[in-house]
């Protein structure tokens, strides 16, 4: 009995397979670049939302002043004394005392400039913009909690925005608010609805 030979693949249908890849890939590739980049914001406006309410956590804990400081880095993936407290730092620090040029300073609450806790934001911060700003829209950098997780002071951070360091209507900007008695609430300014929860 004879058998028939095992057929390969032609070079008509491996070009074919080759071109519907090709295209498929340019379909996806500038929503999954979109995607990425709107996931750098969450994470980054995610970041400063919690370290917002570690700040505020531990000044009603220690029933003492703890501040909240936006710090930027040479390297947004290293923590160290470079940082310098700025109102678009994409990193942060929770501190005693003010942490410009000590951000390398282990977490203690003795040494000064008595950290509590930090956070770099990683390669991701390096594609996303922050901006800090008070109750009146001026530039802020920082906030200080009181003992009853109120923010004290008149210029203190009221407002953070997240965004992509690329203008665009594709990525979805995010804003962190703290309210004058110290609730942190994070919204996105591009919902209008007012039934809308996300409502900034």
């Amino acid at each position: 009995m004879k058998r028939s030979a095992p057929r390969g693949v032609t070079l008509i249908e491996l070009a074919v397979v080759v071109a519907l890849v090709a295209l498929l890939l340019m379909a996806i590739i500038p929503s999954a670049s979109t995607w990425i980049r709107n996931i750098q914001i969450r994470n980054v406006a995610t970041s400063l939302q919690n370290g917002l309410q570690k700040a505020r956590a531990e000044a009603m804990r220690r029933n003492t002043n703890v501040r909240f400081s936006l710090v930027s880095l040479n390297d947004s993936a290293v923590m160290d004394n470079s940082c310098a407290v700025a109102d678009n730092g994409v990193s942060w620090v929770v501190s005693l005392d003010d942490p410009s040029n000590s951000c390398a300073s282990a977490v203690s609450d003795t040494t000064a400039p008595r950290i509590l806790d930090k956070q770099a934001t990683g390669s991701g911060g390096k594609w996303v913009v922050v901006q800090g700003s008070d109750a009146g829209g001026s530039d802020a950098d920082s906030i200080i909690f009181n003992g009853f997780g109120r923010p004290t002071g008149t210029a203190s951070l009221a407002r953070l925005n997240v965004n992509n360091n690329v203008a665009g209507d594709d990525y979805r900007a995010l804003r962190i608010v703290i309210s004058t008695g110290g609730t942190v609430r994070m919204c996105e300014p591009a919902v209008t609805s007012s039934s809308d929860p996300r409502k900034c």
